[in-house]
């Protein structure tokens, strides 16, 4: 027989009484934090960098089954936006707040010292997982974070602006903008790890992310199934590298033959016919960065046509592994009574530049993509020896019928994918919604539908307005008009505004690269400014201008004075100023950092990895790295240290008894030293010194020659000259890691994680020598990681 207990809120006075003794009293307990009887579960799928053109159910010709069935059986928006770039999105996603509230103008890793963009997203603007977690919920963040400052991601933390220092419960994943599908650098709630296959076993994280949302929902409903969930699942797909395996990529074979442009004409058919655009609607121009198809070679044409092939593949393969999470749901019983919202955080992508390529750490250290290595590695397209990207016509064709991407406020940069779908809530089916919504309208429309109350003050923290509005009275409604009439667009000072049907943009560089000679980054001073606000602004009546084709500036004056009017009036309720157009300067400006800087630096065996922005910067200057070590009977074996992947880095290990260096030149060139003798038993002092030998020509590709030198208790052992070193960045994934070279490894005659099967003591890196930098060509960089 089940005793009834008896309960009190905390905080409240004790309910029970307290006699002299057990016999004279009555027990009472502290009330459990239980969800309302029935609330729903809630999942957010964020997925990157996927345009508005490239899903089945939005007219294109990938499949796309799982999504397309969301879509059916729910609702399919095409008038949701964001804020064109990855983390800003995400932030407002999160937060029902707009992305300079959230002080994330940019990426992480572009943050400036102003409120609106200093990347520490304010405790006052609580997040969806705080609330909910209040509310009974428990909270799950899978995949992609990026929503750290760049400086606090490493070991040393601060952990407070980690996935569970912001109302998460569990977190598997990874918290910068990308990673290696095969090798990703993981993190398990606040530590790193590695995954538990390799590629030759199978390996791929979608599917492992998927397991591990499967996981964390069944370890909690199989002990509380009355418990609702809020997961936040965030793929590493579609973001490069495009990795698949060609199971999945062949299906597509030949389906892209005949190029961007014809896509571009079926897919916007296709939307047409579905109802995903107006009937009036006209496609927008071919854009000026975009190479002709017609006009390409025939190894062109093929080398791009399976890009897209690859790109689909990995789409598909997301899809499924997608799938595999509905059918959980369904067989648990929660799928009819969990809320999804599906949403793409911006347009498709255009950092594979016109060309794409199949190790995007070229283009980011200045070497050309050759078309040749490209075509002779084409059979390798998305496997894990690559890092690849394919070519911004794909982009373009993407984001159909829109003009633009990625990065910039015109709608191929802002206007995404959403689908909402829950069963047992939502009595339309199938519909098409066309209200206008936004982001920051997500986190306010779940509060609705669950009948919760914004909280005034979470852990203590008065909480700011929610500046989203619900659509959640269109949900059954497809006339009903949109709440929300008004909404300002800022990215690295391409801007635009909406307001009750029209759009005024003002786009920086230009309308185009060709057109305005100039790549994005440049900066805007006062005068500028004031030109651009003078001469810069364009006028679009989307309403009846659905693609943002016909600029009527000129005809209507007054309704664009009032437009630029209500930007400035929105940017300064937002914290928007002051408009930053930086690319150079923003992204390599001095910030605040855990640790003071410094040329020596120690690192230990058995810790985790150090990313690239915490540790030693080794490129053009001189230096040392000095392993101390304990060699066994027997000899021993394995990575020293360790930095970069294998797009690009180095190592110095032992193998065969003996010590070796190896140099990756952005995977296309390989410089290896090994020395004449055996590293004896017992204590020793193993040493790299990095000697350069000559200036660095950073426009060409070409980081400072030098000589690697090795040494055995500081006798010379061995030497190579390394001609070509990287004169930007190490690589694209991973870090610098002591005693083992995990992840992608740096070269393929070990296999990882390669750690090191004697006692490491430490490892010195000494980088005192004089650096040289290019701040300019840095910039590409760290926008790849996006």
């Amino acid at each position: 027989m089940t005793v009834a207990l008896k309960e009190y809120k905390p905080g409240t006075a004790f309910s029970g009484v307290i006699g002299r003794t057990f016999d004279v009293s009555s027990p009472a307990w502290p009330q459990p934090l239980r969800a309302r009887e029935g609330a729903p579960n809630v999942l957010f799928i964020v997925q990157d960098d996927t345009g508005f053109g490239q899903m089945g159910c939005y007219g294109s010709p990938i499949k796309t089954p799982n999504i397309d069935a969301l879509a059916a059986e729910g609702l399919l928006f095409n008038n949701m936006h964001t804020t064109a770039l990855c983390s800003p999105t995400r932030s407002c996603i999160l937060t029902g707040r707009n992305h300079h509230s959230n002080a994330m103008s940019c990426i992480t890793e572009g943050s400036t010292g102003f409120p609106g963009g200093n990347a520490n997203i304010p405790f006052e603007n609580g997040m969806l997982s705080e609330i909910l977690l209040q509310q009974g919920y428990n909270t799950y963040a899978i995949g992609k974070w990026h929503l750290t400052p760049g400086d606090q991601i490493s070991a040393a933390g601060p952990y407070d602006r980690w996935p569970l220092g912001r109302g998460f419960e569990r977190f598997y994943g990874f918290l910068g903008g990308d990673t290696h599908q095969y090798y990703p650098e993981l993190v398990y709630d606040n530590h790193s790890v590695e995954p538990e296959k390799t590629p030759e076993e199978g390996y791929h994280l979608t599917e492992d992310l998927v397991d591990h949302a499967i996981a964390f929902i069944a370890d909690a409903k199989q002990v509380a199934p009355n418990k609702p969930f809020f997961m936040y699942f965030c793929p590493g797909a579609m973001h490069a590298p495009h990795h698949v395996s060609k199971e999945w990529s062949d299906e597509y074979k030949g389906q892209f033959d005949d190029g961007w442009d014809a896509y571009r004409e079926k897919v916007f058919a296709r939307q047409k016919e579905l109802g995903i655009v107006p009937a009036d609607a006209e496609l927008s121009r071919h854009d000026p960065d975009v190479q002709e198809w017609d006009s390409l070679s025939a190894d062109e044409k093929r080398l791009y046509a399976r890009m897209m092939e690859v790109f689909a593949g990995f789409l598909t393969h997301t899809d499924y592994h997608y799938g595999r999470l509905f059918d959980f749901l369904k067989s648990i019983g929660e799928w009819d009574n969990t809320i999804i919202m599906f949403i793409s955080d911006n347009g498709a992508s255009s950092e594979g530049g016109p060309t794409g390529s199949v190790n995007e750490n070229k283009f980011f250290n200045n070497v050309p993509d050759s078309l040749e290595q490209n075509l002779a590695m084409i059979d390798d397209i998305g496997m894990p020896n690559t890092f690849n990207h394919y070519a911004w016509g794909w982009t373009w064709a993407g984001n159909t019928p829109f003009r633009r991407w990625k990065r910039e406020t015109y709608r191929g940069g802002i206007s995404d994918p959403f689908i909402i779908h829950w069963p047992k809530g939502i009595q339309a089916k199938g519909d098409v919604r066309t209200q206008y919504a936004h982001a920051i309208d997500m986190a306010p429309t779940i509060l609705e539908l669950l009948a919760v109350e914004p909280p005034t003050a979470i852990k203590g923290v008065t909480q700011s307005p929610i500046e989203g509005h619900s659509f959640a009275h269109a949900l059954d409604d497809s006339l009903a008009p949109s709440k929300h009439i008004t909404q300002y667009f800022e990215m690295m000072g391409h801007r635009s505004i909406y307001h009750d049907g029209w759009r005024a943009i003002c786009p920086w560089p230009g309308t185009s690269f060709k057109e305005a000679g100039m790549f994005f980054g440049a900066p805007i001073d006062k005068d500028k400014l004031t030109e651009l606000d003078a001469k810069g602004w364009e006028l679009y009546h989307v309403d009846e201008d659905y693609a943002e084709n016909h600029n009527i500036a000129e005809q209507n004056r007054a309704k664009l004075i009032e437009m630029i009017a209500t930007w400035y009036v929105e940017a300064g309720k937002y914290n928007v100023l002051p408009v930053d157009g930086r690319g150079t300067q923003r992204f390599a400006e001095p910030r605040p950092a855990i640790a003071v800087n410094r040329t020596s630096y120690t690192y230990y065996p058995n810790t985790q990895m150090v990313p690239t922005n915490a540790g030693p910067q080794f490129l053009n200057r001189p230096h040392s790295i000095t392993a101390d070590v304990e060699i066994p009977a027997g000899g021993a074996e394995g990575a020293l240290l360790s930095a970069g992947d294998v797009q690009g880095g180095f190592a110095l290990y032992m193998q065969d008894g003996r010590l070796h260096y190896v140099y990756n030149y952005v995977g296309a060139e390989f410089y290896h030293a090994e020395s004449n003798a055996r590293v004896p038993e017992g204590h020793h002092s193993l040493r790299l010194e990095f000697e350069v030998t000559g200036k660095p020509d950073i426009a060409s590709g070409k980081g400072a020659p030098g000589c690697a030198q090795l040494y055995i208790d500081n006798k010379l052992v061995g030497a190579v000259d390394v001609p070509l070193t990287m004169p930007l960045i190490i690589g694209l994934a991973g870090g610098v890691v002591a005693g083992a070279d995990t992840g992608s490894p740096v070269w393929d005659k070990y296999k990882p994680p390669f750690r090191f099967t004697g006692k490491l003591h430490s490892v010195t890196v000494d980088v005192s020598g004089e650096l040289i930098k290019d701040d300019e060509a840095a910039l590409r960089a760290i926008l790849a990681r996006q």
